[in-house]
């Protein structure tokens, strides 16, 4: 990938346990190293709480000084006190936040179930939504037994409580907090060096989870807001501290940004755009941002073709194999109940939106 240093993690999210060597990567040798990782492995499973049944989710005994999520610091921190004096760019990847909902104590105990919100809309109304939304939750997995078990048990959670929800909701706000503890030491890291004035930070993800919106837990291929829409931080030189940016966004526009700051030329073709417009002036604007997904039947047993463009007031999601889609108008139904895809008075919307796929 053309990074001079690399140190990884086998998958991350511990459904799967670290695996003991010689399989996995630099995060399993170390957490085998002590010769301790068995044990780790059982802290990791004990849950220290009742939470209600609630899927996937425990209060962790893993004690948070082997948790990959300091791992990941901790390592960063200590590549950039070896490599500061020289220019660099680093990709410091949590796999948390994430299903299992397993935060450790105390980070899991920061939030109380009865204190945090739940989506306005949590049931699940498929026969309202395009064929794709049953489908996927419903439809047998293709390819071995073992893949077919693995995606039903681990990618499919069942529909949820109220009381169970709050239960998920509150431990991934858990982990959202260990790791932005975790973000926390690596910028006093790089104030410590020296670094803060000319170096640009991005603190960002790849996607959202429903977390009982529609009544879906998880991801997939219903592009809801809870899904797509993905906070960004930005901080350095010329990025003013406070300002909020509503253009629509996509995480594709990094890699273009980064190049954009590096005076650097793209090796290849890129379909984002940079955000430094956006980020370093007011008077920037931006139309609208694409999302894809390219879905295989070994995940949930269809195939889909989805491309998605995002207004700042609406969403349109197309299945280039059926033909089939969903139009939402977000200005006038924030929580997107209505889909206008039929509707022959958004006629106009649509084709506009399609035009810029």
């Amino acid at each position: 990938m053309g990074f001079s240093h690399v140190e990884m993690m086998l998958v991350g999210h511990n459904w799967f346990l670290p695996e003991k060597p010689p399989r996995g990567q630099h995060y399993e040798r170390w957490f085998y190293a002590d010769g301790r990782g068995d044990e780790k492995n059982r802290l990791y499973r004990e849950n220290a709480g009742d939470t209600h049944g609630a899927a996937q989710t425990w209060h962790s005994q893993l004690p948070v000084a082997w948790h990959n999520s300091t791992w990941t610091a901790d390592r960063a921190i200590a590549w950039l006190r070896q490599s500061h004096d020289a220019p660099f760019m680093t990709w410091i990847s949590f796999p948390d936040p994430h299903h299992p909902f397993d935060c450790p104590e105390p980070w899991s105990r920061l939030h109380h179930p009865d204190d945090v919100d739940l989506p306005p809309h949590r049931v699940r109304d498929l026969d309202d939504r395009p064929w794709w939304h049953r489908a996927v939750l419903e439809n047998e997995p293709t390819g071995s037994k073992e893949n077919a078990e693995t995606r039903k048990a681990y990618s499919r959670i069942q529909s949820q409580t109220d009381q169970q929800l709050r239960e998920i909701i509150a431990n991934t706000y858990g982990q959202i907090a260990l790791i932005d503890h975790q973000v926390g030491r690596i910028l006093i890291a790089l104030d410590e060096l020296g670094l803060r004035d000319n170096t640009i930070v991005i603190y960002t993800s790849d996607h959202g989870d429903w977390l009982g919106d529609h009544g879906l837990v998880l991801k997939g291929p219903m592009h809801y807001e809870g899904l797509h829409r993905v906070g960004m931080i930005a901080r350095g030189p010329n990025i003013a501290a406070g300002k909020t940016i509503a253009a629509p966004t996509s995480t594709m526009d990094v890699a273009p940004t980064f190049l954009d700051y590096a005076g650097a030329e793209a090796l290849q073709t890129q379909h984002g755009q940079s955000l430094r417009p956006l980020l370093e002036t007011n008077d920037a604007t931006r139309e609208y941002a694409l999302s894809e997904w390219e879905l295989h039947p070994n995940r949930a047993g269809v195939a889909l073709s989805l491309r998605s463009v995002r207004t700042e007031a609406a969403k349109l999601t197309v299945d280039q194999k059926s033909g089939e889609g969903e139009l939402y108008v977000l200005d006038e139904d924030p929580n997107e109940m209505i889909n206008r895809y039929h509707d022959p008075s958004y006629k106009a919307l649509k084709d506009q939106l399609l035009g810029n796929l």
